[in-house]
């Protein structure tokens, strides 16, 4: 009897031995503090004529496009490139991609969820290039640019904060509910 549970206790601590170093790796959502909404991104995979990785490496997807960062409650604009294995969906109406700085005002680390998988996610960073005084927004179906302070206006108005859980805006009366957005896209 002795023996069977020496065993099993063994078992319970090899899995928890290889199973530790699997959950280390996985990033924390609680590190990633400040929130980028993607407006734009225009994407496309590497060619593996192009890439200096062995065969079975992945495959990356190349891109660029414009956002927007809300750090310490203020939006600011930026464009951006990456090389990442899954690429950067523009934000689906006002969701916004956890993040925090690797390099201040120069890398951004953003959590992305897995295709498929929304509850796995990986990491890509973005070399962005900061607008300031400016962000990006949507009227009549294009990006423009706006002062900062307008869109920080908006957020106020409509009670939208993404970095206090606040992601949902409210409609104020006599609004439509996506006529005065400037961060959905309308398409």
């Amino acid at each position: 009897m002795r023996l069977v549970f020496f065993f099993g206790l063994g078992a319970v601590a090899g899995c928890l031995a290889l199973s530790l170093p699997a959950l280390a790796g996985k990033p924390d959502p609680a590190d990633y503090p400040l929130r980028v909404h993607i407006l734009k991104d225009t994407a496309r995979s590497r060619d593996i004529r192009e890439s200096k990785t062995k065969p079975g490496d992945p495959d990356y997807i190349d891109g660029m496009g414009v956002a927007d960062l809300f750090e310490g409650g203020d939006p600011q604009g930026f464009t951006f490139s990456y090389s990442c294995v899954d690429g950067l969906p523009a934000s689906s109406g006002y969701g916004t991609y956890p993040a925090r700085w690797k390099k201040k005002q120069k890398t951004l680390e953003l959590l992305v969820p897995q295709p498929g998988k929304p509850w796995n996610l990986e990491t890509c960073s973005v070399q962005a290039e900061m607008r300031p005084g400016l962000v990006f927004y949507w009227t009549n179906g294009k990006l423009a640019e706006e002062s900062g302070a307008a869109l920080k206006d908006w957020m106020v108005k409509h009670q939208y904060d993404p970095e206090k859980e606040k992601v949902d805006p409210i409609t104020l009366p006599g609004e439509s509910d996506s006529a005065d957005s400037p961060l959905a896209d309308p398409n």
